[in-house]
């Protein structure tokens, strides 16, 4: 019989493929270190090292965009911008998927480390990594045959619209190394390895930071040259994220079709409305620079500059999510409700306290961003609204990043796609574009933060409100004490076990039923 990575019960397949399997992975390398590290210790500690760890990486990874259009704008030509503007939207659509993918990985990777399965643990990474790939390679494919026309749709047009289709038919084909290199980055972060998850995205910026002056100053390749050097750093994160997860910690084996398969489901009940999450971002992105677009090029470029200011300095915000799922992940998995509680609470005042501090530096830096990248008129004027005033909103973004970890990780992954999609597909569009035909340009970036707030206050309410719910269901049934933070893995699993055997059959069934089957039930929000 085989444990099923979710119900951390047992499945349908039999004890010889079970054993094949084992036999099949433990032939790929020594003893696995797949100890669970966020069950003790100060919850507070935990989010800060993950979260400023991961931040780092990911700040690194955004840095090679950001320098890439940095590159560009030296150039004198705001037209150049705009078209990478205009590219960079369409390329996080792809990249957001990749994270909904990640999110899957580190939900499923986590919780069978919390429980104490190392062995299940490698073989839900090695299966999340094919996924991942397989799916990045269709999707960029597709975009890559209709990239004009959905550049089209964006609002590009002119010069603007061929360069930025000949940027894309030099990134697209690259995105499969991004799922990788996130998925490698994912696996080594739900391990507790913050410092290789942190090495694994800095080194795309490392690698940008030589690259960029060469290909797009020096040898005068201009957006062709930024394209180049967003593969080379891409290509680079995941030789890096690949060799630590394989060869460090000996996470990934040759998967079987029975694995695959048999990993799939749980997989994708986790990783689709994860996506479904993820994708409503750069859908309201999309909806930004359409409204914005109706206002000239220089107030795209503007709204460019601002998204890349925007993923380069609150990186700390964007890991959070990440950093947070796999702390509740393993605390879940343990049973340890009250530590979820605290790292969720510990995640909204991290959230408050980064996002002070980087509008500061924004509002203090806002003259020196305009002149640096040479914008003029309403895109001068779109930067300087957004430092001063409306970068406080993302608190209420951090809550909403928040909140998503928590559902995706607790059993309610539709619930963060309502929230998500609540700000992006149902505010978005009304604001920006109300708002944009009232103000102008300043009017859609205006918008863009009135949705986040609203969003992310409803989310994070939400989220809190269902965690103490799930701590109050999870108080000890027939004499069995909750398990001390103390006694590890094994003792959690431990304490599980004798949980369910406490229980009665009905209630036992319902304990172990699956988080993504559970999403269907009765805890349901209410209208």
């Amino acid at each position: 019989m085989r444990r099923n990575p979710v119900r951390g019960g047992f499945g349908g397949l039999d004890f010889k493929t079970r054993y094949k399997a084992d036999r099949q992975f433990s032939a790929a390398g020594p003893e696995l270190n797949t100890q669970a590290k966020f069950l003790t210790g100060s919850t507070m500690r935990h989010v800060i090292v993950m979260t400023l760890t991961g931040s780092l990486g990911l700040s690194f990874m955004f840095l090679v965009e950001f320098l890439a259009l940095w590159w560009v704008s030296q150039l004198g030509d705001e037209l150049l911008i705009t078209a990478i503007g205009f590219a960079g939207t369409i390329q996080f659509f792809v990249v957001s998927v990749a994270i909904g993918m990640m999110i899957g990985a580190v939900a499923l990777v986590s919780r069978a480390l919390g429980s104490g399965d190392g062995a299940e643990a490698k073989r839900i990474a090695s299966s999340a990594l094919v996924f991942a790939v397989t799916i990045l390679t269709i999707l960029s494919g597709a975009m890559f045959v209709f990239r004009h026309e959905i550049l089209e749709m964006t609002g590009a047009s002119g010069e603007a619209l061929e360069v930025a289709s000949d940027f894309l038919a030099i990134t697209l084909p690259s995105l499969p190394f991004v799922a990788a290199g996130m998925c490698s980055s994912a696996i080594l972060r739900a391990m507790g390895d913050a410092w290789r998850s942190m090495m694994v995205t800095m080194v795309a910026g490392l690698l940008a930071l030589v690259i960029d002056p060469i290909l797009i100053i020096w040898m005068d390749l201009g957006a062709v040259g930024a394209a180049i050097s967003i593969v080379i750093s891409r290509l680079g994160m995941t030789v890096l994220g690949l060799y630590w997860v394989i060869h460090t910690h000996k996470m990934f084996g040759r998967p079987s079709l029975v694995d695959m398969k048999f990993y799939m489901r749980p997989y994708l009940a986790i990783a689709i409305p994860a996506i479904a999450t993820q994708v409503s971002t750069p859908f309201g992105n999309w909806v930004a620079v359409r409204a914005i677009a109706e206002h000239g090029d220089s107030a795209v470029a503007g709204l460019g500059v601002v998204m890349r200011l925007t993923m380069l300095l609150f990186g700390g915000i964007f890991a959070l999510s990440g950093a947070i799922g796999g702390i509740i992940g393993q605390n879940y998995g343990a049973r340890q409700m009250d530590r979820v509680a605290s790292a969720y609470r510990d995640a909204l005042v991290f959230c408050f306290v980064y996002t002070v501090v980087v509008w500061a530096v924004l509002a203090l830096s806002a003259g020196f961003v305009v002149r640096s990248f040479g914008l003029h008129d309403d895109g001068a004027d779109v930067v300087y609204l957004f430092s001063y005033y409306m970068a406080g909103a993302f608190v209420f973004t951090g809550a909403l990043f928040v909140s998503n970890a928590a559902f995706n990780n607790l059993g309610r992954p539709l619930w963060a796609t309502v929230a998500n999609w609540l700000r992006d597909g149902v505010l978005m569009f009304p604001l920006t574009f109300g708002l944009g035909a009232v103000m102008g340009a300043g009017g859609v970036v205006t918008g863009n933060a009135l949705a986040n707030v609203i969003a992310g206050a409803f989310a994070g309410l939400l989220a809190w409100r269902f965690i103490q719910r799930k701590r109050a269901g999870m108080a000890p049934e027939g004499g069995v004490a909750p398990h001390s933070p103390a006694m590890g893995a094994a003792g959690a699993k431990a304490a599980t076990m004798a949980a369910h055997v406490s229980m009665p059959p009905a209630a036992a069934s319902s304990a172990a039923a699956p988080p993504a089957a559970q999403s269907h039930g009765t805890d349901a929000p209410k209208s």
